[in-house]
């Protein structure tokens, strides 16, 4: 692949690297050897703004189109070179359970967000989260990232997703149309935009509980003004192999 050369540099005033370091070529090829590891790009951002701006540019791009290529070729088929919110966050989005804090999103319910090793992400599970009025609309739904025995809250599922083209999709059309609110505080945990509750807007079809196996009235998900979902729900319990 050959990268675009960049005429203006946007290095910090504070930045050490000014002079010397490698070029974007350079670069390039040695994270290509590395897999476009999550943690090194992570850790390459944080150098200056210079790098911060070609992992976001580049790296991440590269990132999300190795680790899921089929998904990224279809968010991009509309004819954009980018995806709503931007790169960095969908890299986040692919690889990192938002859990939620106390008093936060999912009012009392506390779990810490991490990393995850291996996520599938499913067109068709998507649909099950749309109403019928937006079932031509194209969401990216994860299996729920399972957090068992909460105490009173029991076994919680914690779900991620993403819309194509959300600007022009029928469930940004249908919030606005039903006057949602977005949410006061809280922000997308993956690109800091504010948040529609999908629960608030009346918005959350039956076949979502079906599709996570979960209690029907236990699923809440939002969406944020990029498309970036993140839900929760009540798991079904396991049935105990030696009771059967």
């Amino acid at each position: 692949m050959i990268l675009a050369k960049q005429y203006r540099c946007i290095h910090s005033s504070s930045c050490q690297c000014t002079k010397g370091h490698l070029s974007e070529d350079v670069i390039f090829l040695v994270f290509q050897h590395l897999n476009w590891n999550p943690k090194l790009i992570a850790s390459l951002s944080c150098a200056c703004k210079w790098f911060d701006d070609l992992a976001k540019r580049v790296l991440w791009k590269e990132f999300c189109r190795t680790r899921a290529p089929k998904m990224m070729l279809d968010l991009q088929s509309s004819g954009s070179h980018s995806v709503d919110g931007n790169w960095r966050a969908l890299g986040k989005l692919l690889i990192f359970c938002s859990g939620c804090k106390k008093g936060g999103l999912f009012n009392n319910v506390q779990v810490p967000g991490h990393f995850v090793h291996r996520t599938r992400f499913s067109r068709t599970s998507g649909k099950s989260f749309l109403m019928p009025q937006c079932i031509n609309d194209v969401l990216y739904v994860s299996d729920p990232c399972e957090h068992l025995d909460q105490g009173e809250d029991g076994d919680l599922g914690f779900f991620r997703g993403i819309f194509k083209s959300f600007a022009s999709s029928n469930v940004r059309r249908m919030l606005i149309n039903r006057g949602a609110q977005l949410h006061k505080t809280e922000i997308c945990p993956y690109c800091k935009a504010k948040l529609w509750s999908m629960l608030q807007a009346n918005m959350i079809p039956q076949s979502a509980s079906c599709r996570l196996g979960s209690y029907e009235d236990s699923v809440e998900y939002y969406v944020c003004l990029n498309g970036h979902l993140l839900g929760v729900c009540t798991l079904f319990p396991l049935s105990d192999s030696e009771s059967v």
